[in-house]
């Protein structure tokens, strides 16, 4: 059962910014860390980074290198994705779902990066 919506992507130029949007329902969100991943064409799903219900923020060096911030507004059910500096490797579809589940993917939203 799908419980959560993205939205948010497109097309932007390299260096450019996005936020994205994922609105999860309250039984999902509540108490729940969350998280993002992405899946660039031909590649296995990643995880990008996430956050826990009490605002405490993780990300992957590698992926993010300081360019990306992760938020959310508990009252929303909502969680965020700040994605700034953008390059043509950020390209993907972007997930988020509950930490550790391996079902329920929504649709996710299309972020490409290019000129």
């Amino acid at each position: 059962q799908v419980q959560v919506v993205e939205s948010g992507g497109g097309l932007v130029q390299p260096g450019g910014s996005l936020k994205l949007s994922c609105v999860a329902s309250e039984r999902l969100f509540r108490l729940s860390a969350m998280g993002w991943y992405r899946q660039a064409p031909g590649k296995q799903r990643e995880y990008v980074g996430g956050i826990t219900w009490g605002g405490i923020v993780n990300y992957v060096d590698a992926v993010v290198k300081g360019r990306f911030t992760i938020s959310r507004d508990n009252d929303k059910n909502t969680m965020y994705l700040q994605m700034n500096s953008l390059k043509p490797e950020d390209t993907a579809v972007y997930y988020c779902n509950k930490v550790g589940l391996t079902d329920g993917w929504g649709q996710g939203t299309q972020v490409t990066v290019s000129s």
